[in-house]
């Protein structure tokens, strides 16, 4: 069965805004981030269910080192990609993210919780080093597939997609995991303020309408244009809401990638 037409977004090819030097710091960064937490996991917490509907901690974690040998290697990236788009062409379905990341769990199901650890603290530093060499010419062409986001397809660039939604993607699920785990959670303006800042701020470009935001905790500020909503929520509240983990209502119904 074909599945119905979906709307597309008008946008132009959605680019990074944040420069790619700091963009790779904020990647390594959010690396090193997620290997500090799993050392810290006990056995127990690999089984905690989070935020991902049919996820636990562990196909979190297999997600993740999945996108991260995919980000640190070419030939791994067009494996998983075609794989992808096959299964998505088997279900009718629009070619969505989604089926590179069950992809991404499945091959990571049958390692022992170790042995992916081992693997994240392997495949880091390629990562990083696969998605710095990525030369200007290369992030400024559009991705061949539309992505689905709010219920539109848009297209991206692969420059979005290397400096933006890399980085996005483990910094949620290293968000998830705190969630389901109960550990406490390390935030700094500098490195988790930044990534909510740019979260932030294709969020307000994405609705374009007036607004005032006030984030709290470490990680988040003010924003606004002066008038509009009025929101204040805690700094990782609005990140989940915004990528589709809670309900929001008025301008916290816009989503925003991750």
């Amino acid at each position: 069965m074909t599945a119905p037409a979906l709307p597309r977004s008008p946008a132009k090819p959605r680019v990074a805004s944040i420069d790619h030097l700091s963009a790779m710091q904020l990647a390594a960064t959010e690396y090193a981030r997620g290997a500090e937490l799993l050392a810290r996991l006990e056995p127990a917490h690999w089984c905690a269910p989070t935020l991902n509907t049919g996820w636990d901690v562990r196909a979190t974690v297999g997600h993740t080192v999945g996108m991260m040998e995919m980000a640190g290697s070419m030939p791994a990236m067009i494996r998983q990609q075609r794989a992808a788009l096959r299964a998505a062409r088997r279900s009718g379905a629009p070619v969505s993210i989604d089926e590179l990341t069950a992809l991404q769990v499945r091959l990571n199901a049958p390692l022992t919780t170790g042995a992916l650890i081992a693997k994240w603290h392997a495949l880091a530093p390629k990562a990083v080093r696969q998605r710095r060499r990525i030369p200007g010419f290369v992030r400024a062409r559009t991705m061949p597939e539309r992505q689905l986001v709010g219920g539109q397809l848009e297209t991206w660039t692969i420059g979005y997609l290397i400096d933006v939604i890399l980085t996005r993607d483990p910094f949620m699920h290293r968000l998830d995991v705190h969630h389901a785990t109960g550990l406490p959670l390390q935030l700094t303006a500098e490195h988790e303020g930044r990534l909510v800042d740019d979260v932030v701020r294709e969020w307000a470009g994405r609705h374009g309408r007036p607004y005032t935001l006030e984030l709290t905790g470490p990680a988040g500020g003010t924003w606004g244009t002066g008038g509009g909503e009025k929101l204040c929520l805690d700094a990782v509240d609005f990140c989940r809401i915004v990528s589709g983990r809670g309900a929001g209502s008025g301008l916290l119904g816009t989503a925003v990638p991750f």
